[in-house]
């Protein structure tokens, strides 16, 4: 029985270690990439050492995340989850609200709003499609994809981490990490995914109902995920039938079911 959302990666690695995990399409960049159980908790525990040996993260301590939808968001949420941190989520508007969590992981063009707020630790992320570094950037903040290959592969907590421990503030939202566990198995319960699914997400539907349900219900029903940002409408139909896609999360695509819609 999982009780924290890293719990739910070690599930999806016994399950099928292999198997496409997380499919991830970008129609602005022409991006898409496919990261199997295996290669998305290799990301996640250099992720988490990355934050546990540079910024000392673990129980009781806070990461601010100001990232887009991305493959790359996956693997910092569930590092700082693996660390036993609390995630604090914001929109750019209220990124001012960042300026008290003890490291923040962002967006490579929202790091000179956040760099006037004199953040002490910014991690800048280019989300480049091959996890490349920040091209031309001079500014304070230590560049994630340089940083995250020099740690190791395997992850293990300095301190025990404490499933009744706060683990994500996202607005009025709050829940320990072990309510993101029972939230997202409660939601996809709800929606009907059931194991097996491959869900497409779009980008505005992933950002309306936050990372429980783009990334950990999915998890927790022992599905994939087909994540699409800047998705171009009249493609979804094709990439659908191209990714084997069972079930759609806020879409309503030709011959396939539509999550939480009666049959």
């Amino acid at each position: 029985m999982a009780s924290t959302p890293a719990d739910l990666l070690t599930a999806a690695l016994r399950r099928d270690a292999a198997a496409p995990l997380v499919t991830f399409y970008d129609d602005v960049s022409g991006e898409r990439t496919e990261l199997s159980a295996t290669t998305l908790a290799n990301w996640v525990a250099k992720t988490a050492n990355l934050l546990q040996e540079e910024f000392d993260v673990g129980p009781g301590r806070t990461v601010g995340i100001a990232l887009p939808v991305h493959w790359q968001t996956a693997a910092v949420l569930l590092g700082a989850w693996s660390c036993g941190a609390t995630v604090w989520e914001t929109a750019a508007e209220d990124d001012d609200r960042l300026s008290e969590a003890d490291v923040v992981l962002a967006d490579a063009d929202r790091l000179p709003v956040l760099e006037e707020l004199g953040l002490d630790e910014l991690l800048g992320l280019s989300l480049h499609p091959l996890g490349m570094g920040m091209t031309g950037y001079t500014g304070p903040a230590r560049d994630y994809a340089l940083e995250v290959r020099a740690h190791g592969d395997v992850f293990a907590p300095w301190q025990p981490v404490d499933p009744s421990g706060p683990g994500l503030r996202a607005g009025a939202l709050e829940l320990t990490l072990a309510g993101l566990v029972a939230a997202a198995t409660e939601l996809a319960d709800r929606l009907g995914i059931v194991a097996g699914d491959r869900v497409l997400v779009d980008e505005r539907t992933a950002v309306e109902a936050g990372p429980v349900a783009w990334l950990l219900a999915p998890l927790a029903a022992g599905a994939s995920l087909v994540l699409c940002r800047a998705a171009a409408p009249a493609g979804l139909q094709r990439r659908a039938e191209t990714e084997r896609v069972t079930a759609t999360l806020g879409l309503k695509l030709d011959g396939i079911r539509e999550l939480g819609r009666p049959a």
